[in-house]
């Protein structure tokens, strides 16, 4: 009767076993790794971009709440917005550096593709079309921001 006692008590896994899961585990992670990496570049490139239309929006929207134009100028990893014209006010609120410059996150590098500056009349509009393009810092990936000349902005 002790044995069986004995016996019921002593559960657990063996050695053995424990090596081969924490080898599949091993081995599982090897094989995941370099989609995961690829799909977290790719996701941040997507998000740089995303950042960078809404800013244009932003322009968008100033230029119709108060009713002037709006430049979006782009230099590198940020975005100005002025009021007016290109060599305008400079517009400083909510989301800007004290300089008026609304920053992209994790060192995302913006530049135009086509165009040199988007400026938005008091109708929404942009003057012309234009093509922003965001580039990560490390891999190069890209991601670009359409302007059509009716306003709207997407992501491509």
């Amino acid at each position: 009767m002790v044995p069986e006692r004995i016996r019921a008590l002593e559960r657990g896994f063996t050695l053995a076993e424990l090596l081969v899961v924490i080898v599949m585990i091993g081995v599982l992670s090897v094989l995941a790794a370099p989609s995961l990496i690829s799909y977290w570049q790719a996701s941040s490139v997507q998000a740089g971009a995303e950042e960078l239309a809404t800013a244009v929006n932003r322009g968008r929207q100033l230029a119709i709440s108060r009713n002037t134009t709006v430049c979006v100028q782009v230099s590198s990893g940020s975005i100005t917005l002025r009021t007016g014209s290109c060599g305008g006010t400079l517009f400083t609120g909510a989301g800007t550096t004290s300089a008026g410059l609304i920053p992209l996150t994790s060192g995302m590098q913006a530049s135009f593709a086509s165009g040199t500056s988007v400026v938005f009349t008091n109708l929404g509009a942009a003057s012309t079309a234009a093509t922003l393009r965001v580039t990560h810092p490390t891999t190069g990936k890209t991601r670009d921001v359409v302007v059509s000349a009716s306003g709207q902005v997407r992501v491509q």
